[in-house]
């Protein structure tokens, strides 16, 4: 029988959850507006929810877990309590910024998983590199590059895997920035 997640050891979860990546699928657009209609079904009507992350850029590889961004003024607390009653789990805090997910279990991951990141509104970077990426294809290009260069290397160390992409991704959202304007996203 398999220990829970809870008591397991960063390693043991890295070892359990490695970084896999694979072909763009076009069903995690499906599996993004899915959750993203039960999300409706009990969060406050005043949600912005987006589809981020790579399984939202046309044609890369990406692991396939769908990243969703919830964008609310409503209290973090009662936002946390609602998403945990859905089974969400709560898997970090920062200030302002939470982040949740759901199709982790003991034996390995579900066959949908996702990621949720709780953020107040105007806190949407992901945004700006998701729509930078997708209208720049031979950067997106370049951006799977780099993951395929660092999944090998840091198949069992997710933080290992975020940071070897955390300067490509801010010089593109820099960029994207400049591009868009303040207003793209309000």
């Amino acid at each position: 029988m398999s220990k829970p997640l809870s008591e397991m050891s960063l390693e043991e979860l890295w070892t359990l959850f490695p970084i896999c990546l694979t072909e763009h699928k076009e069903y995690w657009v499906a599996w993004y507006e899915e959750e993203r209609t039960f999300l409706l079904s009990f969060l406050p009507e005043n949600v912005r929810i987006s589809h981020i992350g790579s399984t939202a850029i046309k044609g890369i590889w990406a692991k396939p877990i769908i990243d969703i961004l919830v964008e609310t003024d409503e209290n973090q607390q009662s936002m946390e309590s609602l998403l945990l009653k859905h089974g969400y789990l709560c898997m970090a805090q920062c200030g302002t910024r939470m982040d949740f997910n759901k199709g982790y279990t003991p034996r390995g991951f579900a066959k949908r998983v996702f990621h949720l990141h709780l953020r107040k509104y105007g806190d949407h970077d992901e945004l700006c590199f998701r729509d930078y990426l997708n209208g720049h294809p031979e950067i997106a290009k370049e951006y799977e590059k780099l993951k395929l260069s660092l999944r090998r290397r840091f198949e069992h160390d997710r933080d290992g895997y975020t940071e070897g992409k955390t300067d490509f991704v801010r010089e593109y959202t820099q960029k994207a920035k400049a591009e868009y304007g303040p207003k793209r996203f309000a």
